[in-house]
């Protein structure tokens, strides 16, 4: 079994920054992806193990999706905020041998 805790949403003004984390415990797979999801599973960003990153458009050059495999989390910092991007965002990780697997979700909202 595979866990996955979040951390780090908040409400910040409109041009703000949050920093979302996203640590993994259990029966982690060295060979799996990680990423961050908003709404009814709309891709915001995913990161491989081996660092190959991919991000929606909507948030391409505002967003940094890391990670730190020694500790099985990962990380989405997120720059210029806009009331757009207001959302629950959800950690996720998938493996071959595991599935997917979800986050209970982090409120992030962008708000004046």
């Amino acid at each position: 079994q595979v866990q996955l805790v979040e951390s780090g949403g908040g409400l910040v003004q409109p041009g703000g920054s949050l920093r979302l984390s996203c640590a993994a415990s259990g029966n982690i797979f060295s060979v799996n992806v990680m990423g961050w999801y908003r709404h009814q599973r709309e891709l915001v960003a995913t990161i491989t193990s081996g660092g190959s990153t991919n991000y929606a458009d909507s948030v391409r050059g505002r967003f940094t999706i890391s990670r730190d495999n020694a500790q099985n989390t990962v990380y989405l910092q997120m720059n210029n905020l806009k009331p757009e991007d207001t959302a629950v965002y959800y950690c996720s990780y998938f493996a071959t041998i595991h599935g997917a697997v979800w986050g209970q979700g982090t409120q992030v909202t962008v708000s004046s």
